[in-house]
């Protein structure tokens, strides 16, 4: 017996169309990720990297320093007058400080200020801080008495009380204290 006469061809299978489109793809994808990664700019690498180690090195000793007083320094901020109140250690007052105060926005670098520390004879110094953003700032003050170096990092809501209860509440999670 003959094979009928079938007039329609067999159909096609289209899985080695996909499976090289999908190789394709995935290569060009690939490529496209190398390419990106080799000609982005890092800007965080430093040409003088190991300079700015020694100088961590020197802020971490300055910082340990600090916290051998039996005080520290502490920024406040007062909301009704937007001022910032900045209060050294009661060991330093009545002393002569010299240094600096820097007020560090993470999210936007470009708003960073810095002051020149001009505490009274009680220690204290205050900063008016009204043209500022809202928002999260760190203050780092950097003085010197007596011929040693003293440093403190602290965080400041600048903003209304419940921005100020957002921060505190922030440093209050257990997990905060993981980070360095």
């Amino acid at each position: 017996m003959t094979p009928p006469n079938n007039p329609m061809p067999k159909p096609k299978s289209l899985w080695p169309l996909g499976i090289t489109c999908a190789a394709l793809l995935y290569l060009g994808g690939v490529g496209m990720c190398s390419f990106l990664a080799c000609t982005h700019k890092s800007e965080l690498v430093s040409e003088k990297y190991y300079d700015q180690e020694i100088q961590y090195q020197a802020r971490i000793d300055t910082a340990g320093r600090t916290h051998k007083l039996a005080t520290s320094a502490i920024a406040t901020y007062e909301d009704s007058t937007r001022h910032l109140w900045i209060a050294l250690p009661a060991e330093h007052a009545g002393k002569t400080a010299q240094g600096e105060i820097e007020l560090y926005r993470p999210s936007a670098a470009g708003q960073d200020q810095h002051f020149k520390l001009e505490a009274d004879a009680s220690g204290r110094q205050c900063l008016d801080v009204a043209a500022l953003r809202q928002g999260f700032w760190k203050v780092r003050i950097t003085w010197n008495v007596g011929g040693m170096d003293y440093f403190v990092d602290q965080k400041v809501a600048i903003g209304p009380a419940s921005l100020q209860a957002k921060l505190t509440a922030l440093d209050q999670h257990p997990y905060a204290r993981l980070k360095p």
